[in-house]
């Protein structure tokens, strides 16, 4: 796994590195997941880490979303109004936020 920037800039495409290392967002309906529907696990670009089963993914808006992480893929810190941002537990890359208006039975979307 990367230990610097340059590191990360090296394994990472751009758009990658801007949404892992800097914490942007991808632009919305552009994903390569946004209409993947093959059954397996969805892991992270940084160090692999099985984060999420395809059985909870969903679409809402532009993005892929899923009711749930894998226990203890992923870390999370409150941001405000409801909402917590999400990141890899292993390599601390940025995975986007987590609102409380999913569907059941969770309520979450990933």
């Amino acid at each position: 796994m990367p230990q610097t920037e340059e590191e990360w800039k090296a394994k990472l495409t751009p758009e990658q590195y801007r949404v892992l290392r800097m914490e942007g967002t991808e632009r919305a309906y552009t994903g390569k997941y946004l209409n993947h529907d093959e059954d397996g696990v969805y892991a992270c670009a940084g160090c692999g880490t099985k984060l999420y089963d395809s059985s909870v993914k969903f679409v809402d808006g532009g993005w892929p979303n899923f009711m749930e992480a894998i226990p203890g893929a992923v870390a999370t810190r409150d941001v405000g109004g409801g909402v917590m941002e999400v990141h890899c537990a292993k390599c601390e890359g940025h995975l986007g936020h987590i609102f409380n208006d999913g569907p059941g039975p969770t309520g979450k979307r990933h």
